[in-house]
């Protein structure tokens, strides 16, 4: 259940709308995002420092590239950005191989900024963001925090944020 929450966000003035929030605690956050993706109608945009298939199938990142497939598939518009440095990128490169080939937009950044971020927005009205990377590990067994948010608003702060990675 999603409760009342008013957010501010940096240096933009504080939104007057009540918002909605939702904790995510260590692997709560893995059904929240599967859910998410399922249920998404017009756009997925995922930003994250690490995204680690690994080899097995029954892995949860596995998972989630096949849902962000399957949302591709419905005719949502997905992009995942993802950090192209040399400690995580050849594991997000990896990644980006089935992504790319089902049609998923992947934006590996430039530059030496390296992109730490751990956010999903979800049909310019949910957020989810907070410590998770999308490995098995930080998705099953870590000690991780995450928040849902349910507020258009501040996905909009949000997906001009994420659009402006290049």
């Amino acid at each position: 259940m999603l409760a009342a929450l008013s957010l501010a966000a940096g240096p933009t003035p504080a939104l007057t709308a009540p918002q909605q929030a939702e904790l995510l605690a260590d692997s709560a956050y893995s059904g929240t995002l599967l859910q998410r993706i399922r249920e998404s109608k017009r756009r997925i945009i995922c930003a994250f420092y690490l995204f680690k298939v690994g080899e097995r199938t029954d892995n949860l990142p596995a998972r989630v590239v096949s849902e962000l497939l399957q949302a591709r598939r419905r005719g949502v518009d997905v992009t995942v950005i993802l950090d192209g440095g040399k400690e995580v990128g050849r594991e997000n490169l990896s990644a980006a191989g089935p992504l790319t080939r089902g049609g998923v937009r992947v934006v590996i950044p430039g530059g030496r900024r390296v992109n730490h971020l751990k956010a999903v927005l979800i049909d310019d009205r949910y957020v989810m963001i907070g410590s998770h990377n999308l490995t098995h590990a930080a998705l099953a067994r870590n000690r991780e925090v995450s928040v849902l948010l349910d507020s258009p608003p501040l996905a909009a702060q949000v997906r001009r944020y994420l659009e402006g990675i290049r």
